[in-house]
């Protein structure tokens, strides 16, 4: 939960604020790169047990070949009802786009 890396405790934070906005009887589906560890860690630890009925996960297509054989078979969006055709790779998309403009737009200072 907190070793360096992705800190899941981040994403916890985010999907609570989110599912405190939504209506209780919304599902959503989470497709983050390592969402197997996430929803393993969650479960294990009794984190936030009225959010899990509520998502469905999944690892973003990039990111999943990369996992073990059964983590593959369980988290990939196209294996999921609801995902559709998604990779869940668009936020990756977008930052690449924008990486262009850093050194544009950086803030030069004495």
């Amino acid at each position: 939960m907190t070793t360096a890396g992705e800190k899941q405790y981040y994403v916890i934070a985010l999907l609570t604020s989110l599912f405190d906005e939504l209506p209780s009887w919304w599902r959503m589906g989470v497709l983050y790169d390592i969402a197997c560890v996430l929803h393993r860690s969650m479960t294990k630890w009794k984190i936030s047990p009225l959010l899990l009925p509520r998502i469905d996960w999944g690892v973003s297509v990039f990111h999943a070949f990369g996992h073990q054989w059964p983590c593959q078979c369980m988290y990939h969006p196209q294996k999921w009802r609801g995902f559709g055709f998604s990779d869940g790779e668009g936020c990756e998309r977008c930052w690449g786009a924008l990486k262009k403009l850093g050194p544009v737009l950086r803030v030069l200072t004495d």
